[in-house]
């Protein structure tokens, strides 16, 4: 597997996770002081893009990782829980460098 589409995950990943963030903030300025309902809906609709790039990519390094789809429902689904992608996100690149170090081994020998 190449490094490139564990990058792109990673990316995408961090930027959903500080969009979800944003969005929750701008959540509570709308609902709780009544203020900033136009930077809330920008901030959704930019979050929601966002989002489904990040799926598409997700999907794309678990295809080609060759997860369950449990685990791929899982990372899949950490991108709606604040904070939970920074946490996912390490996780899976602690099991996916190998995979990748090992294509390089491999293409040496």
């Amino acid at each position: 597997m190449k490094r490139s589409v564990l990058t792109r995950y990673r990316v995408m990943a961090y930027v959903t996770a500080v969009m979800l963030l944003i969005l929750c903030a701008c959540m509570v300025a709308k609902y709780g002081f009544d203020t900033g309902a136009d930077l809330t809906f920008a901030v959704s609709q930019a979050h929601g893009v966002l989002f489904m790039v990040y799926l598409v990519f997700a999907f794309d390094l678990g295809s080609k990782a060759k997860w369950p789809f449990g685990k791929l429902l899982w990372v899949l689904l950490s991108g709606t829980i604040p904070l939970a992608a920074f946490f996912v996100e390490r996780k899976i690149r602690a099991e996916v460098e190998p995979l990748i170090v090992g294509d390089r081994a491999a293409a040496r020998a």
